[in-house]
């Protein structure tokens, strides 16, 4: 092949890949972070020894699970902030991220949150739940965001983000539309980020892909995990929870596209990965599997 023919080719290819998005995989997770819900369970058993198990495996950053408040103060897995800050120290470990219950978003108990959240360091402040008589009455998931976009400029003001964590109910339709909707178009999207549980949001019967396409730049946490199969009545939002989580396994060892959604983090706004699984059987051989499969995947 002479030059100008070679030349013709690339150019040819090049056009193809711009056209169809074909591409080669070169990106890649740099941080595969860790949710330590999934390891609760151990943590309960050995505290230090979880956090030394969890590092060895290569994971280098963490959202922090066990968070309760009792009579104005706030601890992680029965560690204060201050202990669990130094005991992610001691293992070379970040806590970016860090879950809080609805009621530690009330105008008295978040000033408590933000404090708390300053001594571990983390950036971002995520509800993984809104409570059941929140979204029981009729315009609970708008009195919801409500609720978010005054966090959510606490957190501004602090310098740290808000954000939602979903799991299935916010799928099922309340009056022909989408809580998960109405709580994007109600919140404020500079105020209020959404950690999406990509494996929830995908049993609830919904594309992550389509919501990047649609909000591009609120997703900057993911939750990974994978599931065996996707049964057709968990696709219609109506599974029990129970039920659902008997589909979950470690990442890459079921049906979920990961290049086909990672393909599109840029757009999503994504920027922490975080592996979890809600039940699985070995807690650590769950997270090591779902780590090797992340960091040797390319997109």
């Amino acid at each position: 092949m002479d030059r100008r023919s070679f030349l013709g080719t690339m150019t040819a290819a090049t056009l193809l890949t711009r056209r169809f998005g074909w591409a080669a995989d070169t990106h890649k997770i740099d941080k595969i972070g860790l949710q330590l819900y999934t390891v609760r369970s151990e943590i309960a058993k050995d505290f230090e020894g979880s956090l030394a198990k969890v590092a060895s495996i290569g994971y280098k950053e963490v959202e922090l699970a066990g968070f309760k408040m009792k009579d104005g103060k706030i601890s992680y897995f029965d560690r204060s902030p201050q202990e669990m800050r130094a005991a992610l120290d001691r293992h070379g470990l970040s806590a970016p991220s860090t879950h809080v219950d609805y009621t530690s978003l009330s105008e008295q108990n978040f000033p408590k949150v933000i404090e708390a959240s300053k001594i571990i360091g983390n950036q971002y402040i995520v509800n993984p739940w809104i409570d059941d008589e929140v979204r029981k009455q009729p315009d609970g998931f708008k009195r919801a965001a409500a609720t978010f976009n005054r966090a959510g400029k606490a957190s501004k003001e602090a310098g740290m983000q808000f954000a939602y964590h979903n799991h299935w109910f916010e799928y099922i339709p309340v009056n022909g539309k989408l809580p998960y909707d109405i709580l994007l178009e109600e919140s404020d999207p500079n105020l209020v980020k959404m950690e999406m549980d990509l494996c929830w949001t995908m049993l609830g019967g919904q594309d992550p892909v389509k919501y990047f396409d649609q909000y591009p730049g609120r997703f900057p946490l993911v939750h990974v995990k994978d599931l065996t199969s996707i049964p057709p009545i968990t696709a219609g939002g109506k599974q029990d929870f129970g039920d659902s989580m008997k589909e979950m396994t470690e990442v890459g060892s079921g049906v979920i596209d990961w290049k086909r959604i990672f393909a599109q983090s840029d757009k999503a706004g994504i920027k922490h990965y975080f592996v979890e699984h809600d039940n699985p059987k070995s807690p650590f051989e769950s997270i090591k599997t779902s780590y090797q499969y992340l960091a040797q995947l390319r997109f």
